[in-house]
C-alpha cells in the first residue's frame, strides 16, 4: 500500500489491527487479525477532518477551500516503516549459537518477534525494510512522499528513532562522500527540492540544530546556545529565531553545511556504539515557493473604504511557504548495556526522559486523549506539527537483529505501532504574495504616474507653443498696423503731391493760354501794323523771343507729364507692395552678405587646409609605400635604415609636397601645440616621417625630440602617442641621440606609456624605442636603473606578436652588449637580465612558433651563456636545454654553431652534461 492509496481511504474507516499473537508450531500459521475500534475523536486543538462525502484526490492530497483566514486540513495518518539493520562482526560471534528472533515479511508487510520456538508476534507497518534494503529504496518510501508534499506547499516531517546502533544517523545523514549510494535521506531530499524550485523566484533556508541535556544549540554557529522556543498563540507554528539560516542555491553548499553540523554534534563511545549521538539533531528546511495564482476578479479596497475593480481574468501572484523538518533523534539505551557512567550517564538519562515525554505525547494522541503533555520536553514542543499537527509525517524505526537486545527492539516496534494510529491534518501554506502584487501594482502606478506627467509636460509644451503663436500674432498685427499707418502716410503725401503738380500744370496751362491770346492779338496788331508800317528789326526780334519762350514751355510740359507719370506709377507700387516684402528683401540682402563673407572665409580656410595637406603629403606618401616603416623586423637596424631611400623616392614623385619647402620645419613643431586635433595629428606624423630620412640631426636642433618626449608625458589621445614613440624610436637609432634620450628622461616616458597603453601598435612602438637603446653598451646599467628592462618585461602581457617580437630583439640586443664586454676583458659579473627577472621568460619563449621572437630569444641564449657567471642561473631555469635544442635543430646556421660553441667550452654546462649522461 503507497503512501498516496493510504491517504485516500476514508477516515471513518476500521483499521487493522496492528498486533496481534500467534502460535508458530502449532498452526503453522497466524490467526486472523481482530479489528480494533477506529480512534477517538481528535482533540480539540486539532483541525476538523474533512467530510466523507468529499473524498480525497488520487494523489491523496484535497485542494483546500480559503473560505476563512486559515485553510481546512486534510486528515493523514503517520506513516511508520521499520528498517533492519544487518549483523556486525561482534554480533555474528556472540549470536552464533541463538536463533534469529525476527522474521520480515516484506512482500506482506509485516514483522515477526519470535519469543520462543513456539510462540511469536506478528506486527505490521506501511513498510517493512530489509538488511539489504538500498539507501534508494529507503528514501523512496519513506521520505519522497513527504519531500513531494512539501514541494506542494505542506509541511513535512521525516523521523528515526530506535536504539543505539541500530543505523538511525546511517539513514537520514549519510553523507556519501565514499559511495554516492550510501546517501542518507538529508541529502537526497535536497537535490530533490533543488531541482524543483526555480533560483530566480524562489529560495530555500536551512537550519541546522541539535537538542542537548534540554538546551537547543546551533550546529552551524556552537557561539549560539540556549535557543528560545517560540510558539504563535493563533496557528500554534513553532519557531526557532535565534538560529542561524543559511540560503541555499546548490548541493555543495548544502554538503558543506551538513559537514559542519556533524563536526559540531556531541558524541561518544559506548559499549553499543563507537560513535553514539549524545543529542537529537534537527534539520529545518524552509522551502519559498511562488505558483502562478488561479484566473479571476480581484477587487483591492482602497483608502475611502470603495472597492477597485481589477481586470478580469487576473493572475494574483501566490506563494508556498512549508516547511521540511528532519529529525535524528538520539537512540534510547540501557545504563547496564551501555556502560554510560559520569557525564555520559547524565547525557543518556536527558535523552531517555526526552523519549519519554515523545512516548507519552504519541499514547495520548493514539488514545484521543483530551490532554497531550507537549511541554514537558522541549522534543515534543518542537515535534507538536508533526504528531497531530498539520505536517504530513513519516517515521521509520531502526531496530538490530541481536536476541541479546529483545527488549529494546519490542519498545521500538511499540514506538512505532502507537506512532501508526496518530492522525495529522494537514493544511496547505499557501497565501497571496502580497509583496510581489504590491510591487507589480506600485509598478503600474509609477507607469501611470509617468504616463499622466508625460501628458502633462506635453500639455504645456503645447500650451507654451500656442502661447508663443499667439505672441507672434500680437507682433505680427502690430507690424501690419504699423505698415498700414505708413502706408496711409505715404499715401497722403503723394496725393498731396499729386495735387501740387495738376495745380502747377493748371497754371502753367492757363499762362500758356494767355500767352497764346497774347501771340495771337500782338500777330493782329503786327498785321496791323504790317499793313500800315513796314517790318522792322525790333519786331523780328520779339517775335523770336516769344517763339523761343513757347518752345521752352513746351518742354516744361512735357517733363511736369513725365514727372506725373512717374509719380502715378511709384504711387501703383507702393500700394501694390506690402511692408513684410519690403522687410524681407531686406533680409535677403543681408543674408547674402553675410553668405559672401562666410563663403570668403571658407575659402581661406580651405587654402590653409590645402597648405597643411600638402605638407603631409610626402609623409602620406611615404607610409604607403613603406607599409611599415617602424615595424621592427627580424634585423635590428636594417628595418629602419631601408625606410630612407623610399622616403627619397617618395620626394621624388611629388617634390612641390616636401614640408621644409613649403612652411619649413619650425612651423611643423609649431603646429603640434595647435589647438586643432587633426593639424597636430598630421604635424606629429610629419615628424615620425622625417625622423626616418637623413635630416635627424636638423630635427633633433629644432627641438622635435624634445617635443616628441612632451608629447608622451602630457597627451592622452593615443594616435598622437603611438606616432611619437615610432618618431623617438626612428631617432633612438642613432647613438648620439640615445644619450640624449636618457638625459631627458626619455626611458622614465616610455615607461609609464608602456604602463598607461592598451593598443598594441602603441606598445609595438615603445617597445622598438627600448629595444634601440638596449643596444648601446654605455647606457645598461643606467637603462636597469630607470626601469627600462622592467618596462619592456612588462609589454609581454598584451601578447602581441608585434610587441613580443620587439620585446625579444631588445633583450637580444642588450644581451649582446653584455657578451661583448666579457669579450673585451671587463669585469665578469651576472647579467642584469637574470637580476631582472628575464630569464624565466626567455625559456618560455625560446621555442615560440613565431619565428622572429625565437630568433632573437635563441641568440639572447647564446649571448647569455658566453659569460660563465650567467653558467648555474642557466642551469637552474631550464636553459640548458634550450640551448641542447639550439645546437640540434636551429634554421640559422650561425646560431646553432654558437650554441654549440658555448656548451663544449663552459665548464659549468659539461658538468651538467656529464651529469646527465648527454652527450653532443
Amino acid at each position: 500500500m503507497s503512501y498516496r492509496n493510504g491517504l485516500a481511504r476514508p477516515v471513518q474507516k476500521l483499521e487493522r489491527s496492528l498486533s496481534v499473537n500467534s502460535n508458530c508450531s502449532s498452526n503453522n500459521g497466524v490467526r486472523p487479525l481482530v479489528p480494533s475500534p477506529p480512534p477517538s475523536s481528535p482533540a480539540p486543538t486539532r483541525a476538523k477532518p474533512v467530510s466523507p462525502s468529499r473524498p480525497a484526490s488520487a494523489t491523496g492530497r484535497r485542494t483546500p477551500q480559503r473560505n476563512s483566514r486559515y485553510e481546512s486540513g486534510v486528515s493523514s495518518r503517520v506513516r511508520v516503516a521499520v528498517r533492519l539493520r544487518p549483523r556486525n562482526a561482534e554480533e555474528i560471534v556472540a549470536d552464533a549459537d541463538f536463533a534469529d528472533c525476527i522474521e520480515l515479511q516484506p512482500e506482506l508487510k509485516r514483522l515477526k518477534i519470535r519469543k520462543n520456538n513456539w510462540d511469536c508476534e506478528t506486527y505490521e507497518f506501511d513498510e517493512v525494510l530489509t538488511d539489504f534494503s538500498s539507501q534508494k529504496r529507503v528514501y523512496e518510501v519513506v521520505a519522497k512522499p513527504v519531500v513531494e508534499s512539501v514541494l506542494e506547499g505542506y509541511n513535512g516531517t521525516i523521523m528515526a528513532y530506535g536504539q543505539t546502533g541500530t543505523g538511525k544517523t546511517f539513514t537520514l545523514g549519510r553523507l556519501g562522500e565514499e559511495d554516492i549510494a550510501d546517501r542518507g535521506i538529508m541529502v537526497r531530499a535536497m537535490e530533490d527540492i533543488l531541482a524543483d524550485i526555480s533560483p530566480e523566484q524562489d529560495s530555500i533556508t536551512v537550519s541546522y540544530l541539535q537538542l542537548y541535556m534540554e538546551t537547543v544549540l546551533d550546529l552551524l554557529v556552537p557561539g549560539k546556545d540556549n535557543i528560545p522556543i517560540v510558539e504563535d498563540p493563533k496557528t500554534g507554528d513553532v519557531s526557532l529565531p535565534g538560529a542561524t539560516a543559511v540560503e541555499i542555491w546548490d548541493q555543495t553548499s548544502f554538503l558543506d553545511l551538513l559537514q559542519t553540523g556533524e563536526a559540531n554534534r556531541f558524541a561518544a563511545n559506548t559499549k553499543l556504539n563507537t560513535e553514539s549521538s549524545r543529542s537529537h539533531a534537527i534539520l529545518m528546511v524552509n522551502v519559498k515557493k511562488h505558483v502562478k495564482g488561479k484566473g479571476g476578479d480581484l477587487i483591492l479596497t482602497n483608502e475611502n473604504g470603495l472597492g477597485v475593480h481589477m481586470s478580469k481574468g487576473f493572475c494574483p501572484p501566490m506563494v508556498r511557504k512549508s516547511k521540511l523538518v528532519v529529525v535524528d533523534l538520539a537512540g534510547s539505551e540501557r545504563l547496564d548495556k551501555s556502560g554510560s557512567e559520569g557525564h555520559a550517564l547524565e547525557e543518556a538519562k536527558s535523552i531517555n526522559l526526552s523519549l519519554t515525554s515523545l512516548g507519552k505525547c504519541i499514547n495520548a494522541l493514539a488514545e484521543g486523549s483530551s490532554h497531550i503533555p507537549i511541554r514537558d520536553s522541549k522534543l515534543t514542543r518542537l515535534l507538536r506539527d508533526s504528531f497531530g499537527g498539520t505536517a504530513r509525517t513519516s517515521l521509520v524505526i531502526t531496530i538490530g537483529p541481536s536476541p541479546r537486545h529483545r527488549g529494546e527492539t519490542m519498545s521500538t516496534i511499540m514506538f512505532g505501532q502507537r506512532a501508526m494510529k496518530v492522525e495529522n491534518m494537514v493544511k496547505l501554506k499557501e497565501e497571496f504574495d502580497y509583496k510581489s502584487l504590491c510591487r507589480r501594482l506600485d509598478m503600474e502606478l509609477e507607469k501611470r504616474v509617468s504616463e499622466i506627467e508625460r501628458q502633462g509636460k506635453l500639455l504645456l509644451d503645447v500650451e507654451e507653443k500656442l502661447q508663443e503663436r499667439l505672441e507672434e500674432t500680437k507682433r505680427a498685427e502690430r507690424n501690419l498696423e504699423s505698415a498700414l499707418e505708413k502706408m496711409a502716410a505715404e499715401r497722403a503725401r503723394y496725393h498731396k503731391e499729386h495735387i501740387e503738380v495738376l495745380e502747377s500744370l493748371e497754371n502753367e496751362r492757363a499762362e500758356r493760354q494767355k500767352m497764346e491770346n497774347q501771340l495771337q492779338s500782338t500777330m493782329q496788331d503786327m498785321q496791323h501794323h504790317r499793313e500800315v508800317f513796314d517790318p522792322c528789326n525790333q519786331l523780328k526780334s520779339e517775335i523770336l523771343e516769344l517763339k523761343l519762350q513757347l518752345d521752352k514751355e513746351v518742354q516744361l510740359r512735357q517733363q511736369a507729364e513725365k514727372e506725373l507719370s512717374a509719380l502715378k506709377s511709384g504711387l501703383t507700387k507702393i500700394e501694390s507692395t506690402s511692408p513684410e516684402g519690403q522687410e524681407a528683401l531686406i533680409l535677403s540682402r543681408r543674408l547674402e552678405d553675410e553668405m559672401k563673407q562666410r563663403k570668403n572665409l571658407e575659402e581661406e580656410i580651405q587654402q590653409l587646409r590645402n597648405q597643411l595637406t600638402q605638407v603631409t603629403l610626402q609623409a602620406d606618401e611615404a607610409k604607403r609605400i613603406v607599409s611599415g616603416r617602424i615595424s621592427f623586423g627580424s634585423e635590428s637596424h636594417k628595418s629602419f635604415a631601408s625606410v630612407n631611400h623610399n622616403i627619397d623616392t617618395s620626394a621624388n614623385l611629388n617634390t612641390s609636397g616636401r614640408p621644409q619647402e613649403h612652411v619649413g620645419l619650425q612651423k611643423v613643431l609649431s603646429l603640434l601645440d595647435s589647438a586643432d586635433l587633426d593639424v597636430r595629428v598630421h604635424a606629429v606624423k610629419v615628424v615620425a616621417n622625417l625622423a626616418a630620412e637623413v635630416n635627424q640631426e636638423k630635427i633633433v636642433e629644432a627641438g622635435g625630440l624634445h617635443s616628441m618626449l612632451m608629447l608622451l608625458s602630457s597627451t592622452e589621445d593615443e594616435t598622437i602617442r603611438r606616432v611619437a614613440a615610432g618618431a623617438i624610436a626612428n631617432l633612438a637609432m642613432n647613438e648620439t641621440n640615445q644619450e640624449l634620450i636618457m638625459s631627458e628622461g626619455g626611458i622614465t616616458l616610455l615607461s609609464k606609456t608602456a604602463d598607461d597603453a592598451e593598443d598594441p601598435q602603441t606598445l609595438r612602438m615603445v617597445a622598438g624605442a627600448i629595444a634601440n637603446l638596449c643596444g648601446n653598451d654605455k647606457l645598461q646599467l643606467k637603462l636597469r636603473d630607470e626601469g627600462g628592462i622592467k618596462a619592456l618585461l612588462s609589454m609581454v602581457k598584451s601578447n602581441h606578436p608585434d610587441v613580443l617580437a620587439q620585446v625579444a630583439r631588445g633583450i637580444a640586443n642588450f644581451a649582446k652588449c653584455e657578451s661583448r664586454g666579457a669579450v673585451q676583458g671587463s669585469k665578469p659579473a651576472r647579467s642584469l637580465l637574470i637580476d631582472e627577472g628575464a630569464l624565466p621568460w626567455i625559456v618560455a619563449n625560446a621555442s615560440n612558433e613565431a619565428s622572429p621572437i625565437r630568433r632573437h630569444i635563441e641568440l639572447a641564449l647564446c649571448h647569455l651563456a658566453q659569460k660563465d657567471v650567467n653558467g648555474k642561473d642557466l642551469v637552474a631555469g631550464g636553459a640548458l636545454w634550450e640551448l641542447i635544442r639550439i645546437s640540434r635543430e636551429c634554421s640559422r646556421e650561425d646560431i646553432r654553431m654558437l650554441a654549440h660553441r658555448m656548451l663544449i667550452s663552459s665548464s659549468v654546462f659539461q658538468a651538467e652534461l656529464r651529469r646527465l649522461h648527454i652527450v653532443l
